[in-house]
């Protein structure tokens, strides 16, 4: 049996309600519930960016009776988290999510499954750069449809890059719907829905590269 990865290990908080991971989490599926109540369409579209084990989309869908109105991709690099999330799909009873393993920072991994209603950014702007982030902002007009509706996560330890990341979303053509910076946490989450035109996907761009450190040893909310 292969050793857990750093991300695996990652999703460990999650056993405890209380810690922040979990609080972020509830977030999160607050908004896309919300988003689903707000949209009449038979049919949308939804992507995770580095999605985990996909704990947010599927823990929302698994308990809803028009779950079968999204049809969901989440791009996820680590195999042990792919077979995760593929097995929580499954066990919902969901087949209209589909668990792709590929690298999210790579623009041709969104062909033929954008433009998107729902982007889920959850734990991606916190382990790039901070040139990564504007740039993946100023390119989600390729990956969004009109009036798409992006969840994203970011940590606010310092510098405190959130103030910058919500002008990039506004210059972007994006309009802010929420944003949550909860006292005695150091996560942020931040909802922000598309009210410009859509662009064409290039697919041979790149959005972001990861940065790993080997000398994580413990999870930490980005």
């Amino acid at each position: 049996m292969s050793a857990q990865t750093y991300w695996q290990a990652w999703h460990e908080p999650y056993a405890d309600e209380t810690s922040p991971l979990s609080r972020r989490l509830r977030l999160v599926q607050q908004h896309i519930a919300s988003w689903l109540e707000q949209r009449s369409d038979e049919r949308l579209t939804a992507v995770s960016v580095c999605a985990g084990q996909g704990r947010d989309l599927i823990g929302v869908l698994a308990s809803r009776s028009d779950a079968q109105r999204v049809h969901a991709t989440l791009l996820e690099y680590d195999a042990g988290n792919v077979a995760a999330a593929q097995a929580a799909a499954a066990q919902a009873g969901l087949p209209n999510i589909v668990v792709k393993q590929a690298d999210a920072g790579r623009l041709s991994s969104y062909a033929g499954r954008v433009p998107a209603d729902l982007l889920l950014m959850v734990g991606v702007f916190g382990n790039i750069s901070d040139a990564d982030v504007e740039r993946t902002v100023a390119a989600l007009p390729q990956v969004c449809a009109e009036g798409a509706t992006v969840i994203w996560t970011r940590t606010r330890r310092e510098p405190d890059l959130n103030p910058a990341v919500r002008e990039w979303f506004r210059d972007a053509g994006f309009v802010e719907q929420a944003f949550h910076a909860p006292d005695g946490v150091r996560f942020s989450v931040g909802v922000h829905r598309f009210e410009s035109a859509p662009r064409p996907l290039e697919p041979a761009g790149t959005l972001f590269t990861f940065l790993l450190d080997a000398r994580r040893s413990l999870p930490e909310i980005r």
